[in-house]
């Protein structure tokens, strides 16, 4: 799990209001997915992370996770703002893609 070394304001783009409202995702859904993703990495735009959570996870009869939707979050961090710049479900199960640098999430998390 990811835990945010400090807290910033969030900031919303037009373009992830449009999203959210489009894949019904209330506010307090996106920041769940940004509290707590189940995969982090690296955005297709530059500088961009993406976030995802499954939308509701089930136990298969061997007993391992699945699930069959997800919700995506893209943003950008910035020194004084976290900017939310996209927001979407996706009707499916994605493929692992290019993780984050180490370096990166070492700025994320909480160092203890």
């Amino acid at each position: 799990m990811l835990n945010i070394q400090k807290i910033k304001p969030l900031k919303w783009t037009s373009h992830a209001k449009m999203k959210m409202n489009f894949y019904r995702l209330s506010e307090g859904r996106v920041r769940r997915v940004l509290h707590s993703p189940r995969r982090i990495e690296e955005g297709i735009a530059e500088d961009t992370i993406a976030m995802m959570q499954p939308v509701s996870m089930t136990k298969t009869t061997k007993g391992a996770e699945d699930w069959n939707q997800e919700i995506w979050v893209m943003i950008v961090e910035t020194p004084s703002e976290r900017r939310v710049i996209s927001a979407w479900r996706y009707p499916g199960k994605t493929k692992v893609g290019e993780p984050l640098p180490q370096e990166i999430l070492n700025e994320l998390r909480i160092t203890e």
